[in-house]
């Protein structure tokens, strides 16, 4: 497995990227593990994104979080770094991830991050 989970990401063409349209991907089996009790934490994660010149190839998605399996993190932290991740490899137009954490404790919990491009 790579030290930096970013490199197992690939990338396709958009064939359209003149054009200004959705893509959804939902991953309803994400799994991490919390820092403090070592238990494992499940989420669903829903990613939105206006693409530009490249989509996220699936399988190599499925991989990259499939690599967090283990890995003790913070609801916050791990969304904010998925986030990050997708946004250097992909370049979207924009792009957001909720991550929506089964309950704890009698707790759900849900985290946004949301990425703009900046207008040039």
């Amino acid at each position: 497995m790579t030290d930096n989970k970013r490199d197992l990401l690939e990338t396709f063409e958009n064939k359209f990227p003149e054009r200004d349209y959705e893509i959804e991907i939902v991953c309803p089996e994400f799994t991490s593990v919390c820092p403090k009790t070592g238990q494992p934490d499940f989420a669903t994660l829903t990613f939105t994104y206006t693409p530009g010149a490249e989509c996220v190839e699936l399988k190599s998605l499925k991989l990259y979080l499939q690599s967090y399996r283990n890995d003790g993190i913070f609801y916050e932290h791990v969304t904010n770094t998925i986030l990050d991740d997708l946004v250097a490899t992909v370049k979207p137009r924009h792009m957001k991830l909720v991550a929506a954490f089964t309950a704890r404790g009698g707790i759900t919990t849900n985290v946004t991050a949301t990425y703009e491009a900046s207008a040039s």
